[in-house]
């Protein structure tokens, strides 16, 4: 089904990008602001998560319980996440209550109260965050993958970690939000049903006086190549595996996710049947390809026993390499299915779509319907895909391990080790 996205700016540099999904009962939004933790400031890695949780401790004439009470009362479905560029603020709720809800998103963004007395109650919920992660090993691989992949600050860890987050004092706080909350950059994705003339003269009410602050280019240090041991007595080992690719607004973008779509999508996808399925040597086996804005890579992990890891390494990074052997057509066409099913669900899910859109128009400064992402995984070949591999073979890797045993790719890196 054709549906219409359209974009409406302020002059403050505000975006809204909206899709109509009329026979839907519902509507979704996301703000997006441009506060993500690259943004943090050096020693205050968190910040952005710790302001984050502040904000939404009461806001306008609501204070903390008013607030959460509100929402409720409007029916919405609410979340708040932050991402390498981005604080957001999601939610989704019956469609006659999209206007109340952008005031009371008006006033969280714009003039939240900032309790003094609720700080160390936020500080408790940042902590635990970093805690949960300490405590999830496959989580503190990747995060260390990323760290190494990307570099300082666009690979950091969101969350930060537990001396950032106890040095963080109510003045900085405060001097973090009158900086980074700003409309300059920001994004209002709404998909749903909604009526786009009423939609833009409240986005314009709400928002147009807001007054910019525009934000610096975040430089990141170069990537690390190697590998990193982190030892943990344990009965399992965790292997991240990185190596660079395209990004999203790549025109090789697609062609980079059918081949790894082939490696990781699904139960008939080669990682999980060569290494689980076969030869039976992990419990857990994906790779995904990830982007930022200027940067690409292609991220696998495995999950373990001690005594079977470095034979699933040596597959796992058997498996990458020889992509560059090529695809094969059943392998292309089990993975148009897979992506058109996925693509038929987005169609039914507002909270998806404003997702895509809003992270398209951050990518390319426009977003892609339904339609045309369907149309180019339609026209993938398995030509393309193989003369695409043959020019971006896998290499440059990086490589952690969390375990009792340091592992080694079936190349020469130098090892190092880490706490």
């Amino acid at each position: 089904m054709q549906t219409a996205i359209r974009t409406k700016s302020l002059d403050n540099g505000m975006t809204l990008i909206a899709e109509e999904m009329p026979w839907l009962q519902s509507v979704s939004f996301s703000f997006s602001l441009l506060n993500g933790c690259c943004y943090d400031p050096d020693a205050r890695e968190g910040m952005a998560s710790f302001v984050s949780e502040m904000v939404q401790r009461g806001c306008g004439d609501f204070d903390s319980r008013a607030y959460i009470e509100q929402l409720d009362s409007l029916g919405v479905d609410y979340s708040s996440s932050v991402t390498v560029y981005h604080t957001h603020f999601n939610g989704s709720l019956p469609a006659a209550r999209l206007s109340d809800t952008m005031q009371v998103y008006s006033d969280l963004l714009r003039r939240p109260r900032l309790p003094a007395n609720q700080v160390e109650d936020a500080r408790l919920v940042c902590m635990q965050e970093v805690r949960a992660i300490e405590d999830d090993l496959a989580q503190r691989v990747m995060l260390k993958l990323r760290e190494r992949q990307y570099g300082n600050p666009l690979g950091r860890a969101i969350h930060g970690n537990e001396a950032s987050i106890s040095a963080i004092n109510y003045d900085e706080i405060v001097a973090h939000y009158e900086s980074m909350y700003q409309p300059y950059g920001a994004i209002l994705g709404v998909a749903g049903n909604f009526e786009w003339e009423r939609l833009c003269q409240e986005f314009e009410s709400l928002f147009a006086d807001w007054q910019p602050n525009p934000r610096s280019v975040i430089a990141s240090t170069e990537r690390t190549v190697g590998t990193c041991h982190i030892h943990h007595e344990s009965q399992q080992t965790h292997i991240g595996l990185a190596f660079p690719s395209v990004t999203y607004s790549s025109p090789d973008y697609f062609l980079a996710r059918g081949a790894v779509g082939v490696l990781s999508d699904g139960m008939s996808s080669r990682l999980f049947s060569e290494i689980r399925e076969k030869r039976g040597l992990c419990y857990s086996v994906y790779a995904s390809l990830h982007s930022l804005k200027d940067q690409g890579s292609v991220f696998s992990y495995v999950g373990t026993g001690v005594e079977r890891a470095q034979q699933s390494l040596d597959v796992l990074y058997e498996q990458l390499t020889k992509l560059t052997d090529g695809i094969t057509e059943p392998e292309l066409d089990r993975l148009r299915i897979q992506i058109r099913s996925s693509l038929v669900m987005q169609q039914e899910s507002s909270r998806s779509r404003v997702a895509s859109i809003s992270g398209d128009y951050f990518h390319l400064g426009y977003a892609r319907s339904l339609n045309d992402i369907n149309q180019k995984i339609q026209n993938l070949s398995v030509e393309d895909i193989n003369e695409y591999l043959q020019k971006h073979p896998p290499q440059d890797f990086n490589l952690v391990t969390l375990g009792p045993t340091p592992l080694e790719l079936p190349y020469a890196l130098h090892a190092a080790t880490t706490g």
